[in-house]
């Protein structure tokens, strides 16, 4: 008697692990939320998207821009700079896990919240302050993954590098997958921003403690 074999039923690819992309998909969109509630309530500067900043310096420097980006510019370079380097004392020197450093993120970007939705309307200074806690937080989460999830022109550039050449992988599928939560979080902010303004700097936060959510569950230990 003949056996059919079965068909081989398709499974990741080697190396993925959904969960980890879902992580970096969830911090994608935090990044996105970020940038977007710094540019429309800090005031033309962003949180995690270096690059833009440092043209905005360059326009500022003209006597282009809105009144006193350059102060927020420089702020926020400062600030992200320092979450940069906190964030590789963390993992060199501490060896501290993602999820405590995840959670170091989540920390900043809920103080944040807090703040903006005490004091929707505070002063430059309390705006600065704001913007230091949300940029140090990107320079932790630009630090602590590989894979960036606030910086995205390499990526856009390899994948349509890709698309162009038809050489596209499965893990193609949750790289335009991070581009696209880049946009949602920008604009789920910016929605907040009209319909509930003292709860938009939270869109930033709740991907995030997603991302530490779904970190600590990745790090479980399997039971026996």
């Amino acid at each position: 008697m003949s056996t059919r074999a079965r068909p081989a039923v398709p499974g990741p690819a080697p190396g993925l692990d959904p969960r980890g992309e879902w992580s970096l998909l969830l911090l994608s969109a935090a990044s996105g939320a970020a940038d977007a509630f710094a540019f429309i309530c800090v005031g033309q500067v962003f949180a995690g998207v270096m690059t833009g900043n440092l043209v905005l310096l360059g326009i500022s420097a003209t006597g282009g821009g809105e009144h006193g980006v350059a102060l927020r510019v420089i702020t926020s370079l400062i600030a992200y700079g320092t979450g940069v380097g906190c964030g590789a004392w963390m993992a060199a020197r501490l060896r501290w896990s993602l999820p405590v450093m995840l959670l170091a993120e989540v920390a900043l970007l809920t103080a944040g919240a807090v703040l903006w939705a005490l004091d929707p309307a505070g002063s430059d200074g309390s705006r600065l302050g704001l913007l230091v806690l949300i940029a140090a937080a990107m320079g932790i989460q630009g630090r602590i993954h590989a894979t960036p999830t606030n910086y995205f022109t390499g990526t856009l550039t390899a994948l349509v590098g890709r698309a162009a050449l038809r050489s596209w992988e499965q893990r193609d599928r949750w790289v335009a997958g991070r581009l696209l939560a880049v946009v949602g979080g920008a604009a789920v902010t910016a929605l907040a921003v009209r319909l509930w303004p003292g709860a938009a700097a939270a869109v930033a936060a709740l991907p995030a403690a997603g991302a530490l959510l779904v970190e600590t569950w990745r790090r479980r230990p399997s039971g026996g």
